[in-house]
């Protein structure tokens, strides 16, 4: 429990009391990206409620499996990217950086296997002219870009801790919190396509 505390809050050297991870710019970019989510995903549910049986019938096509192994691949990586975070806290920056690799090669292995989806549903003749599969393909298109914008930002965070004259804890505090979003938005995307029936 207590590393829990530790990885979700520090001691602010200022005021001797604990803040948020990151900064507050970054704070506003994931809870703007959570409002535009969240309108797509009502949007999505308003449309699914007009024609439930047609979403339904479509979506019996997508793989589960994939899913799964996709869902498990990003709940990994936050649990790596959460222990890079712990890591460089504690000035282990050796640690923290295999951590960042190990959470980015998750987020190619991500993007990876959502290319080979699509192109089996694609092959399969599922393009976006059927209203649920056009849902589909703009969540989980957006959703890839994130993951690879979240890759250049870890990337970046790598290059930060593997300067002793950059090394700014804080940085990777927001490579997280992005890298956090990314996580939560697929669980989001996965319960509502994959697993609401």
């Amino acid at each position: 429990m207590a590393e829990t505390t530790a990885l979700t809050a520090r001691e602010d050297p200022q005021t001797g009391g604990s803040h948020l991870p990151g900064d507050g710019h970054m704070w506003v970019m994931v809870l703007g990206d959570l409002v535009i989510f969240g309108a797509y995903f009502i949007i999505y549910m308003v449309h699914r409620a007009m024609t439930p049986q047609a979403f339904l019938s479509a979506q019996q096509h997508l793989n589960v499996t994939v899913g799964v192994i996709n869902t498990v691949v990003l709940v990994t990586s936050s649990l790596l990217v959460a222990r890079g975070v712990y890591a460089a806290r504690a000035g282990q920056f050796d640690r923290a950086i295999r951590l960042l690799y190990a959470t980015a090669t998750c987020g190619v292995a991500f993007v990876a296997v959502k290319a080979y989806e699509w192109t089996a549903e694609i092959a399969a003749g599922h393009t976006a002219s059927n209203s649920f599969f056009s849902f589909y393909y703009v969540l989980t298109g957006v959703h890839m870009f994130h993951v690879a914008l979240g890759v250049v930002i870890l990337g970046v965070c790598v290059r930060e801790l593997g300067s002793p004259l950059r090394r700014r804890v804080s940085f990777v505090e927001q490579g997280a919190t992005y890298w956090h979003m990314v996580d939560l938005l697929w669980i989001a995307i996965f319960g509502l396509l994959y697993v609401m029936r």
